[in-house]
This record gives C-alpha cells, structure tokens and sequence, in this order.
C-alpha cells in the first residue's frame, strides 16, 4: 500500500449493490484508494447511535490501525458509525444512502432523491445510486463484447431481479416480460439474478426460444456479459425491484422502462423521480425515446474535488 492510496478508504460492505455504491465514487474520484473490506457481527443488526466499531468482527476490526485516511467513502446504515469513528480520527466522511442516525455527523451524504432528504449543507440529493458503470467501463465493455452488434437491432437489455425477501420472480410475471422485449425489439439480450429464480429464468428461456437472443443466469460458466448488453443496448427493460441495475442502466444512452414489478414505496418513489426528469419511463407501450447518460457518481466525484478533500 502506497502513502498515497492510504489517504482515501473505501469501506466496503459485504453486500455487492452497497459496496458498488461506494467504490463507484471512489473510482470517479482519479485518485488511489484503499479497500476495506467490511464484515459484520451481531451488534450491527441493530442502530449504533455512536462513531464505533463494535458493529464489526474482530478480524475486520483489525484492519483499523494509523496511519489514518484523509477521506471515506462508505454506503449503508451499518457501515455508517465505522464512518464516524475515523471522523473522529481527522477523516472527512462521505456518505451514500441514509445513515439511519445521527446525519449531522457526516460531511457529505450522498441520498437519493427518492428518499425526500431534508435540505441541508451536507446533503446531495442524486438521482437513483452510484454505481460502478462509468463511460470507460461501457466502453470498454462495447469492445469486449462486439460479437453483440450482429444480433438484429434494436437490441432490448433484460435485466430481471426479484424481490430481496422473495422466493424467486413469478415465472408467468417473467416470461410476459420477456415477450413485451421481444415484442418491440430485434433482439433480446437477458440477464436473470440471484434473486430471479430458476423457474423463472426457465420461464424466460421458453419465451424468447423463437427470438435472437442472449440469455446469461445467475451462477453460469463464462464471462458475464451484462457489461456487454448494457453497452451495446438501444433500449433496456429493468424490473422496479432493483436499485441498482436501474441505476446502472441510465448510465447507458438506451431508452429506459421500468417494469413496476414491486409495491415498495421507496422503489415506487424512485420511478417515480425518474420518470419526472425525463430519464426513464413505465414499461406500457414502450417506445424508443432519446435521453442523455446519467453518471451521478461522478457528480458526487465532482463535489468531493471542489471542496478540496481530494
């Protein structure tokens, strides 16, 4: 580890979709950073009022030792008092998703619009959540995956989640999305998650046995070829469930649609903040629209260097 990569820690959450939120912003930032690695114990269930590290295992814990950071980047409630304990320590803190408690003792956090957040000197309303699908990435993904530009266009992204708590997407459910893609698409390119399901990746399969097509799963052998479908892509169709992918797909220039696929308020009020600035709209009668690529990670980035932290 170099002095220079000491100055800025990531904190990094062992749930992907959470860490991405704070490695994103830290590889917009062009600086060297230092990963740390986050694991939890039993008292992180629960909300720490305190800057402390009691919420960590103590072979994470180990990891804290001076010389300390200038500036960390962290996402997630629970990783939020390891934040505030290196504060204490001289570090600026930036911070992505509600902290739960104690907001005032953050520099920066970084919320989503969809959270309502109070105005406040510290706080910057995003739209949707950073990611790690910044242009370079896309670019370079449009190149590792060129084989893509000779399904028949325009090419339809799939990108199907599930509900975090669920038993797997409907099978019925999935299959009809497949077929509204196929439906207004040359070619489907599909991607089902840990959370979509082996039925209902199934289900998907049979729907597009007749369309051209690329179907990736969860768990399958090979590169994973998301990068790939996004990048190459004129147009994505994303279920409401997951922050994340539709985050990432609007870092794409393809015409956005939502497949409202969940009851939950928040995720009801991201779509909805999306559908108001023009960046995404309900998968209905989908037709292709123009937008401009969104890189709020990179806004964050931004703010992080005009205030001097980095």
């Amino acid at each position: 580890m170099t002095d220079e990569s000491n100055k800025v820690w990531v904190l990094t959450d062992p749930r992907a979709g959470t860490a991405a939120q704070a490695l994103g912003i830290a590889e917009r930032l062009g600086v060297p950073f230092r990963t740390v690695p986050l694991a939890w114990a039993g008292l992180a269930r629960v909300p720490l009022p305190w800057p402390t590290l009691a919420g960590l295992t103590a072979e994470a814990r180990a990891q804290f030792a001076p010389p300390w950071p200038e500036l960390v980047l962290s996402a997630g409630r629970r990783s939020g008092p390891v934040a505030r304990w290196l504060r204490q320590r001289g570090a600026r803190t930036v911070h992505s998703m509600r902290p739960g408690l104690c907001p005032a003792g953050f520099d920066l956090l970084v919320i989503g619009q969809h959270d309502a957040p109070k105005p406040a000197p510290n706080i910057l309303p995003i739209l949707g959540a950073p990611h790690r699908m910044s242009p370079e990435r896309l670019a370079a993904a449009r190149g590792e995956w060129v084989e893509l530009a000779a399904l028949p266009s325009p090419r339809v992204a799939l990108l199907l989640g599930g509900e975090v708590r669920g038993e797997g997407m409907n099978p019925a459910a999935a299959a009809e999305l497949a077929r509204q893609a196929a439906g207004f698409g040359g070619s489907v390119l599909a991607t089902t998650s840990r959370r979509t399901g082996a039925a209902a990746h199934g289900a998907v399969a049979a729907a597009l046995q007749a369309v051209p097509h690329r179907l990736h799963g969860w768990g399958d052998a090979g590169p994973n070829p998301y990068p790939g479908f996004l990048a190459w892509a004129e147009a994505v169709v994303v279920t409401g469930d997951s922050v994340s992918m539709i985050s990432e797909a609007l870092a794409t220039p393809a015409s956005v649609f939502i497949a409202e696929t969940t009851k939950a308020p928040r995720h009801r009020a991201l779509w909805r903040s999306l559908y108001a600035a023009g960046q995404a709209r309900p998968l209905m009668t989908p037709a292709l629209f123009p937008r401009t690529p969104l890189d709020e990670a990179a806004r964050v980035a931004a703010e992080i260097h005009a205030r001097g932290w980095a």
